[in-house]
């Protein structure tokens, strides 16, 4: 495992509007995808907000699945170890992923605790953004499985297939 290029995340939201972007360091890959790292200090903005990670987090792109998961180091602000975007599936070009993200996500707390959020966005979106029936079908099937792999701690939610990527990102 080494870092060997860095790599432009862009997510968007359906119709072309413009979401989180930010440029990570590529680890590698393994048998679940392709694994991203952003150092504490990272910039992360959408129209209207940006922020500076504050602590290590490493992201899986599987390839040819519905979602974008990003693990954070243990210690550190954000209040979660796993944080899932449900997206369409991510493509990968040259020095560039690309996502559109369809609202939901499924989260792991730090307690252990795992919860789908941001129901009510994809809900209001879905009918204001007009997704279609297959985008719906897409991202429904694909946040209930997620949820089901999250809480069952199958790979890569296991609580340690990230680790080999965060010590790579520690010497990056």
């Amino acid at each position: 495992m080494r870092c060997v290029d860095q790599i432009r995340v862009v997510f968007g939201k359906w119709g072309g509007r413009p979401h989180y972007e930010y440029d990570a360091l590529l680890l590698g890959d393994d048998q679940h995808g392709t694994w991203l790292g952003l150092s504490v200090g990272t910039l992360v903005a959408r129209p209207g907000a940006q922020f500076l990670t504050g602590q290590p987090q490493v992201v899986l792109v599987p390839p040819g699945r519905g979602f974008v998961a990003t693990f954070y180091a243990p210690a550190g602000e954000v209040p979660c170890e796993v944080y899932v975007d449900i997206t369409t599936p991510p493509e990968m070009t040259e020095g560039q992923v690309r996502a559109v993200d369809l609202d939901l996500d499924v989260v792991r707390g730090r307690t252990g605790r795992v919860w789908v959020d941001d129901e009510d966005e994809f809900a209001e979106h879905r009918v204001s953004f007009g997704y279609p029936p297959d985008v719906v079908e897409l991202a429904v099937s694909t946040c209930a499985a997620v949820r089901s792999s999250v809480q069952g701690g199958e790979p890569p939610f296991d609580r340690s297939s990230h680790h080999p990527w965060l010590a790579a990102l520690g010497k990056a």
